[in-house]
């Protein structure tokens, strides 16, 4: 006999950014152990160089990393919230989904430099609002 449970598009939402939260080092250690030595640093990893004098990227890989931990772990703590309440609905997966979104894009324009002032830090609200909507649906009643 197979049991069959339904899993909530938030809880696979949360999953999937769990994954990318904990995959986001990886763009800037890479880039971290490819810069070239400076200032007769032989090994980078001992001490790696000061950000500013890193390549662009690779300070902004580590920024758009810090910058999905800040709205990570809100993100998850509502989505908990939400399926400690039976509080998923299609406002919540919706807005699950288009914070994903948020959070791919921000991270993709962020590492390669496209995406630039105002849309970086208009990616990055559009990720507050979604926070807010379903903190919305936490809090209103049933």
């Amino acid at each position: 006999m197979v049991l069959e449970m339904e899993f909530p598009a938030e809880l696979g939402i949360l999953t999937l950014l769990t994954i990318l939260a904990a995959s986001m080092w990886l763009p800037y250690i890479i880039g971290v152990n490819t810069e070239p030595a400076q200032n007769g640093a032989s090994d980078p990893f001992i001490r790696p160089p000061s950000q500013a004098d890193m390549r662009p990227w690779v300070h902004r890989a580590h920024r758009a990393h810090l910058n999905l931990l800040e709205q990570f772990l809100p993100f998850a703590v509502i989505i908990l919230i939400l399926d400690r309440i039976d509080g998923f609905n299609s406002i919540t997966h919706w807005t699950a989904i288009m914070f994903f979104a948020a959070r791919i894009a921000h991270a993709v324009g962020m590492i390669s430099g496209f995406a630039k002032f105002p849309l970086r830090p208009t990616i990055f609200v559009i990720g507050w609002l979604c926070i807010l909507v379903l903190a919305w649906q936490v809090m209103m009643p049933s």
